[in-house]
């Protein structure tokens, strides 16, 4: 069963997709996108998710994103540690979701993370695709890269495609952001040690946006127990470049949780 509709909260109206196979039981996957996604850019990776782990999978456009409420610019530099958590922990509020496992892709990644500091019971586990925990200077340049891919390719219009009025808003507050030098001293270390559920994290060897160094810092930093896995042929979404690697690697940390 398949329930698509609007969450009302804090002034926003945020769009959202709930999964729910029959028969699934368990905490509920929430998927959190990237930088420039949203609930339509994951495409058919939830359906094959709920599939794989037999899990509700809920899927949300955050503000600014999508089909849900514009934002107002400029983002704060600290969006993926305070905006981005705060607004996660409303959706499960307004779902009433009662135990959940964060699921996060780049940007999306950084807000599972910073969330799951927050030790909220709710959270039972965390899987992270990509993730950024502090600003790479190879992450700058795949900004630099992405904003020259905007002005002068067909990537604008690729991108109207599935964020409408937002879309210039969606890419200059994630673009700005990170391009802003301030932002390079925003980082999650003193958040990681306060992880204490279990925690996957994925990363492809060849990610255009980050170096491997990301794992080995999450791997070193988080308190609770952590598995990284480094994909070999894999850029900067594991979730379409490696998708049948990931789909497993996901079904087989949801088995493993502790009931």
């Amino acid at each position: 069963m398949t329930h698509r509709q609007f969450i009302e909260t804090a002034g926003a109206r945020l769009d959202y997709q709930l999964l729910q196979p029959e028969g699934s039981t368990g905490p509920t996957l929430v998927l959190l996108h990237e930088g420039l996604g949203s609930l339509e850019l994951w495409k058919d990776f939830p359906a094959q998710l709920a599939e794989h782990c037999g899990s509700p999978v809920l899927i949300y456009s955050r503000q600014g994103y999508g089909r849900s409420s514009p934002v107002r610019l400029p983002r704060p530099l600290d969006y993926l540690s305070v905006a981005g958590p705060d607004e996660l922990g409303r959706v499960l509020d307004s779902l009433a979701l009662e135990q959940v496992v964060l699921l996060g892709h780049s940007d999306g990644a950084s807000i599972a993370l910073a969330y799951a500091a927050r030790q909220d019971p709710r959270v039972r586990g965390v899987v992270v695709l990509a993730p950024h925990v502090d600003v790479e200077q190879a992450s700058v340049e795949g900004v630099r890269h992405t904003v020259n891919a905007y002005a002068r390719g067909d990537l604008r219009e690729r991108l109207r495609a599935y964020h409408g009025e937002n879309l210039d808003g969606a890419f200059r507050g994630w673009s700005e952001t990170w391009l802003n030098p301030a932002f390079a001293a925003w980082n999650l270390h003193q958040a990681l040690p306060r992880i204490q559920v279990p925690l996957l994290a994925i990363q492809g060897r060849d990610d255009e946006f980050a170096t491997p160094a990301q794992l080995q810092t999450i791997a070193h930093e988080v308190g609770g127990d952590c598995q990284t896995v480094l994909l070999d042929d894999c850029r900067h979404f594991p979730q379409n470049q490696a998708r049948e690697r990931v789909l497993g690697l996901v079904a087989g940390f949801m088995a493993k949780l502790p009931r």
